[in-house]
C-alpha cells in the first residue's frame, strides 16, 4: 500500500481519545482501563506520524522512530496484563513476536493450521534494524498494531470488566509469563530493556491491583497477595538492568509462584468462572507453576478418560505394561514399542542416531524421542503429525518401516491370548459406546501404561516449591538458561518445551540442525513442512523437553550430536547459519551468544538439574500365551 497523506491535527486527537473515555456508570478500575488505553493510543499514532515524516536514510530519523516504539513499548507495558488474556489473537497485531506463525494451537486437534500474520512493536523494532528498510511495510507493521486496540474496547471485550472473574484469570497469565516470558526477551528485541520493561510493568500492575481492590473490594485481592507482591516489586527494583544479571531463580522461586499459589487460593475462594480457550489446557487445580499437572496436553488414557477407579486404572495399565513389551504387535512378532523406547534409557534408544528399520537393514531417518513428559505437547512427533497420544502409537504400530503390522491381524493375534481377551472384556463396560474391542483399546492401555512414567519432579522442581535446597552452579546456571543464554526464548518455564503461556499451543523452531558434525550440509529433513507446507515451516521441528537430557542421547531430530557441550556449541555459535549454512529462514538468531567455557559447565549442571528421579519397572517376565502355539515363542521386548 502507499502511505496516505494525514495530518493529525488537535482536534482529531481530541476525539479519538475522547472515543476511549469511560462511560456513566463505570467503576474505576474501568476508568483506568480506558485511560491506559487512550494514552497507548495517542503514542502509537504519534509513532506511526513519526515514520511518516522520517527519511530512513537518516540515522538520526531511525533513533527517533526507535524512541518511539520504546515509548509505545512502556505504554503497553500498563496494558498486556489484559490484553494478553482478553484478546489474544489481536495481541499478536500488538506486539507479535513473529511476522507469520503457524502456531500449533490446541485447537489444530480441531481444524487445519492457518496462517496467522503479526504485526506490532517487536516487528517494527526488528525490521528497523533489517538493511533496505520499506517505509511503506514499517508502516503497516505499525498501522495493524494501531487498527488491533479498537478490538478491546469492543463491547463484547469490555464487559468482561465488569465483574471479578477475567481479573484472577488475567492475572494467572500474567504471573506465570512472569516466570515464563517478561524477564527472557522472548518479545523485547532490545536486551537492554528487558529488565527496565520489566520493572515498569510491575509498577503498573501494582497501580491496577490498588484500583481493582477498591472497585471490587467484595472479592479483591488479599493483604497476604499485595503484601507480597510489593517484596516482589521492591525485589526487581533492586536488581541491576543488565538481564543477564537478573536473579530469575530467586524471583520466580520466592515470588512468582508464591504469588501463583496465592491467586490460585482467590480464585478458588471466589468460585471464579472461565469463559476464555485461553484456559483450554490449564489446570484448575494446580497451586504451583511447577507441577506436571499445571496443564495438560494430550489424553493419556485415550479411550478409557472417564476411568477414575484405581483398580481398573491398574488394569489398564498392566494390560498396556505386558502390550508395551510384546513384539505381537509388530508385522513379523520379532519387534515391540521396547524396541526403540527402552526404558532403562527414559524410554529411548541410546544405542545409534536413529533406530533400526522395520527390515533390518536401513536406518530410520529421525532419532527415537524419549516417550517421558510426550504428554506436555499438544501435537505429537517431532513434527507435529497427530493429535493424539493414539494415534501416534497406531501409527508406528502400522508403520512399514517400524513395526509394520496391519491392525486386523493385531486385533486377531492379541485376541487369541486370553490373557488379553478377559483382561480387555472387562474393560469394555467402561467404554459402553463398543460392543466389540477395537484397536483403540489398544492404543489406550499402551498410552496410559507410559504416561504414568511423566508424573515425576526433577530435583529444580523441588527447589523452586522449596521442598529442597539446589546448589549455587544450578542457580547460576538457570539465570544464564533464562538471559545470556537465550535457551528460556524456545524452552519455557516449567516443562522447559516448546509449550508456552498459557499452554496452548507449542513452537516449531528452524534451527540449521546439520546432517553431519562437520556442518557441511543441511539435514535433508524438512521436518514440519511434510505436515504443513510453507515458506516458514521448511526445517522446522518442534521443540522438545530439556528434561531428563543426560538420559537421552544422541540429541536433535537426526541425532547428530552426542554429547551436551556439542548442543550447548551449537547454540552458542549461532545454530546452522552461525556456521556458515545457507538458511533463509532460521528462526534461531545466528549471532554468537558469547559462552564462557564456565557458563556452558553451568548451564549443563542446571539442565542435569532437570533429571526426574523415575522409579522404572521390570520388565514383564513372560507375555500372555496364545492359542496359536507359534506365536508363543516370541520374547519378551522384541529381538531388535
Amino acid at each position: 500500500m502507499k502511505i496516505k497523506s494525514i495530518v493529525i491535527s488537535i482536534s482529531l486527537t481530541v476525539l479519538i481519545l475522547l472515543s476511549f473515555t469511560h462511560k456513566e456508570g463505570d467503576n474505576a478500575y474501568q476508568n483506568l482501563y480506558f485511560k491506559r488505553i487512550s494514552a497507548f493510543k495517542a503514542q502509537q499514532i504519534a509513532l506511526l506520524t513519526t515514520i511518516k515524516n522520517s527519511d530512513l536514510n537518516n540515522a538520526n530519523d531511525v533513533e527517533l522512530i526507535q524512541q518511539a516504539i520504546n515509548k509505545s513499548r512502556l505504554q503497553l507495558k500498563g496494558l498486556d496484563f489484559w490484553f494478553r488474556y482478553l484478546e489474544p489473537v489481536v495481541y499478536k497485531k500488538i506486539n507479535g513476536p513473529l511476522p507469520v506463525e503457524w502456531e500449533t494451537e490446541v485447537f489444530e486437534k480441531f481444524e487445519k493450521p492457518y496462517k496467522r500474520e503479526g504485526a506490532g512493536l517487536t516487528l517494527a523494532f526488528q525490521y528497523l534494524e533489517e538493511s533496505n528498510v520499506d517505509k511503506e511495510k514499517l508502516y503497516e507493521l505499525v498501522k495493524l498494531s494501531i487498527d488491533g486496540i479498537d478490538t478491546y474496547v469492543a463491547d463484547s471485550i469490555t464487559k468482561e470488566l465488569n465483574t471479578y472473574h477475567h481479573f484472577y484469570l488475567s492475572n494467572r497469565l500474567y504471573l506465570l509469563n512472569l516466570a515464563a516470558i517478561y524477564s527472557t526477551g522472548f518479545e523485547c528485541p532490545d536486551t537492554s530493556r528487558i529488565i527496565p520493561e520489566l520493572k515498569l510493568m510491575l509498577s503498573e500492575v501494582n497501580t491496577m491491583y490498588k484500583v481493582f481492590n477498591e472497585s471490587f473490594s467484595g472479592t479483591a485481592l488479599s493483604p497476604e497477595y499485595m503484601s507480597k507482591y510489593q517484596a516482589a516489586l521492591e525485589f526487581v527494583n533492586l536488581q541491576s538492568d543488565d538481564y543477564s544479571r537478573f536473579v530469575h531463580f530467586t524471583f520466580i522461586r520466592d515470588y512468582v509462584n508464591p504469588l501463583f499459589n496465592l491467586n490460585h487460593q482467590l480464585i478458588l475462594n471466589y468460585q471464579v468462572v472461565t469463559k476464555s480457550f485461553i484456559d483450554f489446557s490449564l489446570n484448575q487445580k494446580a497451586n504451583t507453576i511447577f507441577t506436571k499437572s499445571l496443564y495438560r496436553g494430550q489424553e493419556t488414557k485415550g479411550i478409557f478418560s472417564r476411568v477414575t477407579d484405581k483398580d481398573a486404572l491398574a488394569e489398564i495399565e498392566n494390560l498396556g505394561r505386558l502390550l508395551f513389551y510384546d513384539p505381537l504387535l509388530s508385522g513379523n512378532n520379532e519387534r515391540s514399542c521396547a524396541s526403540c523406547h527402552s526404558s532403562s534409557a527414559y524410554f529411548t534408544d541410546t544405542t545409534s542416531k536413529t533406530a533400526l528399520d522395520y527390515n533390518k537393514r536401513d536406518y530410520l531417518k529421525r532419532n527415537t524421542p524419549s516417550l517421558i513428559n510426550a504428554n506436555a505437547n499438544h501435537l505429537v512427533m517431532l513434527d507435529g503429525k497427530h493429535i493424539s497420544l493414539q494415534d501416534q502409537v497406531k501409527d508406528v504400530i502400522t508403520n512399514p518401516s517400524e513395526m509394520g503390522g496391519v491392525e486386523s491381524e493385531i486385533l486377531e493375534k492379541i485376541l487369541s491370548c486370553k490373557t488379553y481377551k478377559n483382561g480387555f472384556k472387562k474393560l469394555l463396560k467402561y467404554t459402553p459406546q463398543d460392543k466389540d474391542i477395537t484397536f483403540s483399546h489398544i492404543t489406550s492401555v499402551i498410552t496410559a501404561y507410559y504416561t504414568k512414567f511423566s508424573n515425576y519432579n526433577a530435583p529444580f522442581d523441588d527447589a523452586m516449591n522449596k521442598q529442597a535446597s539446589i546448589d549455587n552452579s544450578v542457580v547460576r546456571g538457570f539465570n544464564l538458561f533464562m538471559s545470556k543464554a537465550q535457551c528460556a526464548t524456545c524452552h519455557f518455564v516449567p516443562q522447559f518445551n516448546g509449550v508456552k503461556p498459557p499452554y496452548v499451543g507449542s513452537e516449531f523452531e528452524v534451527l540449521g540442525v546439520p546432517a553431519d558434525t562437520g556442518f557441511l550440509s543441511l539435514s535433508e529433513d524438512k521436518g514440519r513442512y511434510l505436515i504443513n507446507p510453507a515458506y516458514e515451516t521448511a526445517n522446522a521441528f518442534r521443540t522438545g523437553s530439556i528434561r531428563n537430557s543426560a538420559f537421552t542421547k544422541p540429541y536433535m531430530h537426526n541425532g547428530v550430536f552426542r554429547q551436551l557441550e556439542e548442543v550447548i556449541d551449537f547454540y552458542n555459535a549461532g545454530g546452522g547459519a552461525g556456521r556458515g549454512l545457507q538458511i533463509e529462514n532460521q528462526t534461531l538468531s545466528s549471532d554468537s551468544l558469547g559462552l564462557s567455557s564456565n557458563e556452558k559447565q553451568d548451564l549443563i549442571k542446571f539442565i542435569n538439574a532437570l533429571n526426574e528421579a523415575i522409579p522404572f519397572e521390570q520388565l514383564p517376565k513372560k507375555l500372555p500365551e496364545s492359542k496359536q502355539t507359534i506365536l508363543n515363542n516370541r520374547r519378551v521386548g522384541g529381538t531388535y
